[in-house]
Order: structure tokens, then sequence, then C-alpha cells
């Protein structure tokens, strides 16, 4: 069974425009899931624009709603510190009551400057690839320890070090929330295969994504996972002005076995858009 959802990319929008798309989606029962992302500077439009905090932003909405699964398309692992995440996602997790994904990924790549330029905005170390991917590795079975442990534990890893970690309350999901790791990489995808729930792709070429997947398949038979365990899923760009368009892509992507579709809209989000996903885009592949 395919399920569906939307991101709407917290810039050059108000908050009370995607609130009022959340709460407007949370009524319709085809729409599943709902993600933002985690930038803390515009990435497209108006590089001035205004832009919200990711997990700020998700959990004044997860208060606002409660049906849809939600989360961040995804988290980058560079700007928090695992434990301090798991802390921060635990309290979506209670404020949801329990209905959050926790996407996470390795953070902007190096190439991309509109990106890049938000660490040295915010004052926030810039990485380079291979120990954010190590990071990466150390972090989530961290953070899984975090939701689940009852007595304080320490990692002494190669880049993740902490004391005496432990949190109280735990997350309402007993295991803690299925984690969502994004990303195309071999590396990334070697960690999917070892600690992910699902596993996200951008859409656009769809050939590569469907390497990607068996890549993955592979990854997981290696680490004595069951490739099935993992759901696929992929980020496809809506267009209002040609729903033809996107209902190919949604076909094509389906048909490749990717059963978890986030819809990705763009600000301005105009009144109605919900129904309209629903509508179009949504009911035709019921």
């Amino acid at each position: 069974m395919v399920s569906f959802g939307f991101m709407t990319p917290p810039q050059n929008a108000g908050y009370a425009e995607i609130a009022r798309v959340w709460t407007e989606a949370d009524a319709i029962p085809e729409i599943e899931h709902a993600w933002l992302f985690d930038h803390l500077m515009p990435i497209g439009g108006d590089l001035d624009g205004p832009i919200f905090e990711g997990w700020t932003l998700l959990a004044a909405l997860a208060a606002q709603t409660r049906r849809l699964r939600l989360g961040l398309l995804v988290t980058s692992n560079r700007i928090r510190p695992p434990a301090l995440l798991a802390k921060i996602a635990t309290t979506v997790d209670v404020v949801s009551d329990g209905r959050l994904d926790f996407g996470i990924g390795v953070g902007s790549r190096p190439g991309v400057p509109w990106a890049r330029r938000e660490y040295d905005a915010f004052g926030l170390p810039y990485v380079e690839t291979p120990e954010a991917i190590t990071a990466l590795r150390e972090g989530l079975p961290t953070i899984r320890r975090i939701w689940t442990e009852d007595t304080p534990f320490d990692v002494a890893g190669e880049v993740v070090r902490v004391t005496g970690a432990f949190q109280n309350p735990k997350p309402v999901q007993a295991q803690g929330p299925p984690i969502m790791v994004g990303g195309r990489s071999s590396a990334v995808l070697r960690i999917a295969a070892e600690h992910a729930e699902l596993w996200n792709i951008p859409g656009g070429d769809l050939d590569d994504a469907i390497s990607r997947s068996r890549l993955l398949d592979r990854y997981c038979i290696e680490a004595d996972r069951d490739p099935a365990a993992v759901t696929r899923s992929i980020h496809l760009g809506v267009s209002l002005d040609h729903p033809d368009d996107t209902r190919t892509a949604i076909d094509a992507a389906i048909h490749a076995g990717f059963t978890h579709v986030v819809l990705g809209l763009g600000a301005p989000y105009r009144e109605g858009v919900a129904e309209w996903l629903a509508q179009e885009l949504i009911r035709p592949f019921r």
C-alpha cells in the first residue's frame, strides 16, 4: 500500500500560511504524513526572505494536528549534537502523541553554497564529508539508546562522545520514532541499511533512485536485514499548473517500488492546496 504526504519548505512563507495547509491536510484521510525541511536560511526563491527553524516549527504544528505523521525531510546531522537532537525529537514525539517520523541525513553538501552559508552565518562548524558520515553512523545508535535505555551510559566514539547520557521522559513510541535516513551516497545507504525503517531520496532522476534502491537491498542483506524492512520513500516536486506531469512521475515511482511518496510544494501556499493534492494527485492512485 502506498502512503502519500507532502512537504512545505518553511521558507518565504508565513507561519499562519504553513499552519493552514497542515490543519487542512489533517482533515483529509488520504494525506498520511507531512514534512518540513531543516535549513536556517532560504535555499530557494528570495535568499534573504523569511524562514523558520524546522524542529521548533514542527513542534508547533504537532500541537495543531491530531492525525498526520510528521517530521523533517531531513534533519541535518551537522547542526545539532545527537544527544540534544534525541531530546528535541522526544519532545516533538510527546507533543504529537507518538506521530513523529525521525528524518535525518548527513547535512548540506559542500558544493551547495546557498546551503553552506547558513553554517557560517550561525557560527556552526562545517566538518568535511568523511567526518560527517562518521558522526551520523555513531550518532544514530546513540540516539536510539537515549530513547530506550533506562540508565545513563557513555559513548566514546571517533566523533560522538557523551558521558552519562540519559533522558526522561522517553518517546511515546516504545522503541523511539521510526528512523528515516535521507541521501543517495553509498556511505549513507550503508547507514540506512543498518539503522533505518525508511529511506528517502529526492526524485527527478528515477533511474538513479532505482539504482540506489537496489544498492540499499544489497547493503541490507550484508547487514543481515530483510530489504523489505526499509520502506522506500521518494520526494517528488509538484506542478500545480501541470498535474498530469506529477501524476506520471508518481506512477513511475510507485511501479519502481517506492511506497512512501512525499509531494513537494512551494510557497506561496494557496488556500485549498491540501484538498487539491488529494483530488488531483492522490485519489487517482487509490
